[in-house]
């Protein structure tokens, strides 16, 4: 029997207050000593001057792991929330249409090093350690207003440094090109949002720069797909972790995706969906980022064996995702089910069925709440004349 929400959030916080009792002292002080993952932050509070720092844990040595999504994969919810809870954020105030001055010069170093950069921070006042977590937004460790900083020099990774001399190169252009050239997602989303790329250079608040980054990667890709030849089967992909159930379904037509969202609040089923064509999305998606993120994980598998479908997303979320950890793990959950053996069939009818049978939701639930069979129904009509 599945625990429920509030359940899993006070085991996790109880276990969070255990590990305070002994080491709280690295979490309430003045000052923190750690390598930071390489890992910066920017607000979007009091836009358009924000709080923008380095976000260091208060230990040293390889500290990676706290800060990359794409190893986050097979990781329980606790070990993922603690990782965030370690990280304390150093912060100053800075308007964002002037990444200038010697202190964004340090984060720029530190967002596109190579390996974990030691940092000393000395804060005005002493930080508090977060004791309690909500399941409305993602947790995040300790704030303090920076008094002084030092960080250690770093190796920048090649193909990041290139891009962020390079002052002719447009932001878009270049985060394809980190993309391309193997850097991995969350490593782009820093480095954009901290005021690296493009001609007109401005700072990003962190949450913008994810939608931002899965966008522009996203809508690439699938201009890429647009030149394949279409698939002659459905196939249906699923995946679950961290309480989220993912089923994908790849249907012969060109591109045309939706992702539908369905969770129980308060023992009321909600939904969420959005969709486009071959147009792509013309206004901000229902969904938000999860939207961008899933797209951007079907499209690398389609891109990658140059094939084309059109694409339909269930993403059941259950009790168990108890507190919101970010959006990468949809993009990172339905890459791993884009790895799985399909299950085939030639009418996309009984896809549908496979993929809601492997959910609590049912397919009677699910369809109404979608466009794509309208779409598609209207699609095949124009054929017609």
């Amino acid at each position: 029997m599945p625990q429920n929400s509030q359940d899993i959030r006070k085991a996790i916080e109880a276990k969070w207050r255990e590990y305070l009792s002994k080491y709280g002292n690295l979490f309430s002080s003045d000052f923190v000593s750690g390598s930071s993952p390489p890992s910066v932050f920017v607000g979007s509070y009091n836009y358009p001057k924000v709080a923008v720092g380095p976000m260091v844990p208060p230990i040293h040595g390889d500290t990676s792991l706290l800060d990359a999504p794409e190893h986050w994969l097979g990781k329980s919810l606790e070990e993922i929330v603690n990782y965030r809870l370690n990280l304390i954020r150093g912060i100053q105030k800075v308007s964002v249409i002037d990444p200038s001055g010697r202190y964004i010069e340090n984060l720029q170093e530190i967002a596109m090093a190579e390996k974990p950069t030691d940092s000393d921070i000395q804060f005005h006042k002493s930080t508090t350690p977060i004791i309690s977590i909500d399941g409305e937004s993602a947790p995040f460790g300790p704030i303090g207003e920076i008094k002084s900083a030092k960080f250690s020099n770093s190796s920048p990774k090649k193909q990041i440094e290139k891009v962020f001399y390079d002052k002719d190169l447009k932001a878009q252009d270049a985060v394809l090109s980190l993309y391309n050239s193997g850097i991995e997602i969350s490593k782009i989303q820093k480095c954009f949002s901290i005021g690296m790329m493009g001609k007109k250079r401005k700072l990003v608040p962190t949450r913008w720069s994810i939608t931002a980054t899965d966008d522009i990667i996203s809508k690439d890709l699938v201009d890429q797909i647009l030149n394949y030849s279409l698939i002659d089967a459905c196939k249906v992909f699923s995946f679950e972790h961290l309480g989220n159930l993912f089923s994908v379904i790849l249907f012969p037509h060109r591109w045309i995706f939706e992702m539908i969202e369905a969770w129980y609040s308060h023992g009321i089923l909600g939904f969420g969906s959005d969709s486009e064509d071959a147009r792509g999305i013309n206004h901000p998606p229902a969904i938000a980022g999860a939207y961008f993120a899933a797209k951007l994980a079907v499209a690398e598998y389609l891109v990658k064996n140059k094939i084309q479908s059109g694409v339909l997303i269930l993403r059941e979320i259950r009790p168990e995702y108890a507190i919101p950890v970010g959006v990468w793990q949809i993009r990172e959950g339905i890459r791993a089910a884009m790895t799985q053996k399909p299950q085939e069939v030639s009418i996309l009818d009984e896809a549908i069925d496979i993929a809601c049978k492997k959910m609590s939701i049912t397919k009677s639930e699910w369809m109404p709440k979608g466009s794509i069979l309208k779409r598609i129904k209207q699609m095949s009509l124009t054929d017609f004349f």
